[in-house]
């Protein structure tokens, strides 16, 4: 007579993943957030929206993932960092509405599950959760056999904020004679990787461990460095200062991210050479021979989020900015539409 066969001799460990949820409750109890119901291990995570001070309240949300950056992770066998660019691409998304990041839900899906590699990216995405000032409530890890290769993983994120109705920031208050603040980016964020992977491992050669003069560091630490998240940096320049619209610089880099906001009857004037560019771009640009165009539509070239701002308050935010040890700085200007298609002109 065969052997009772069960779930875990199909791959699939139910108990290994029952003492991982024991882990992930302790490690979301270090991010605190008013409104938080019950503890992780539900069916679903519990918020209670605090209405006290706002008059018509508004939902946030957006989904995202990591993308291929994850490939880095799996070559340095590091994994505590690419949650923080989870929460961070979702976050991101939904600050520039004007949201409060309330809670954060990730889905981890790995071929067999490990408790070690899997603890890891929650810290992670409880780190980016701390960063962002939301609550880690919930989330699924699944364990699937034979769909990914020996410790690869994927990872989706969903973030929910709230924003009252009157303090949405939609780019309808963006005219003619506003300035373009651009933030600085910590590198190239979570967008661009394929093109990235290719340059170095396919045309280079490199090693991910190789140590690459122009970047003063390993190709791995430059690639796997973590994606910047803005939403406290917003949060304090708006309370003093006018923002009229808010672009997050993802894939499509910052020509197609910014004309998403951009009213009709307006165009952009923007300034080649008005801020730093962290050394991994021009590494790429000169590498992989790509043009101009190909670099400005494919990365951030060291501008993670981009403001919008009425000409007066323009010094203030870079100088308000760099109080804050963040690096911002006036590259452009929002100019009368002369032709029928929304543009942007470098000069």
């Amino acid at each position: 007579m065969n052997k009772p066969l069960t779930y875990a001799d199909a791959g699939v460990d139910i108990d290994k993943a029952n003492n991982l949820v024991k882990a992930i409750k302790k490690i979301a109890k270090h991010t605190p957030r008013t409104g938080v119901i019950g503890d992780i291990g539900g069916f679903g995570g519990l918020y209670s929206l605090n209405l006290a001070n706002v008059d018509s309240p508004v939902l946030v949300s957006s989904t995202d993932g990591v993308g291929t950056k994850l490939k880095i992770a799996f070559m340095m066998d590091k994994h505590d960092t690419v949650g923080i660019d989870l929460v961070a691409m979702c976050v991101n998304d939904i600050i520039v509405q004007g949201a409060k990041p309330l809670f954060f839900l990730d889905y981890l899906s790995m071929g067999r599950l490990s408790t070690k590699i899997a603890t890891e990216i929650i810290e992670g995405i409880a780190e980016g959760c701390r960063q962002a000032g939301c609550a880690l409530i919930g989330g699924e890890t699944a364990e699937m056999p034979g769909f990914y290769k020996e410790n690869e993983y994927d990872l989706a994120g969903f973030a929910v904020g709230m924003v009252d109705n009157s303090k949405i920031i939609d780019g309808s208050e963006i005219h003619v004679g506003n300035k373009v603040i651009g933030i600085a980016s910590s590198g190239l964020h979570s967008n661009g990787y394929s093109l990235v992977r290719k340059i170095c491992f396919d045309s280079l050669k490199l090693k991910i461990d190789d140590y690459v003069p122009e970047l003063g560091r390993t190709l791995g630490e430059e690639l796997l460095t973590p994606t910047k998240i803005y939403s406290a940096v917003i949060y304090r320049i708006r309370k003093g200062l006018p923002i009229h619209g808010l672009a997050h610089i993802t894939g499509g880099g910052i020509e197609d991210n910014i004309l998403r906001i951009i009213p009709k009857g307006c165009n952009i004037v923007m300034h080649k050479e008005s801020w730093d560019v962290p050394s991994v771009f021009p590494f790429l640009k000169k590498a992989g021979n790509i043009s101009d165009n190909e670099m400005i539509r494919t990365f951030n070239n060291g501008i993670g989020m981009i403001a919008i701002v009425p000409e007066s308050s323009a010094q203030e935010m870079v100088e308000r900015l760099s109080a804050m040890k963040e690096k911002g700085f006036i590259i452009g200007e929002i100019v009368e539409r002369k032709e029928t298609a929304r543009y942007i002109e470098w000069v």
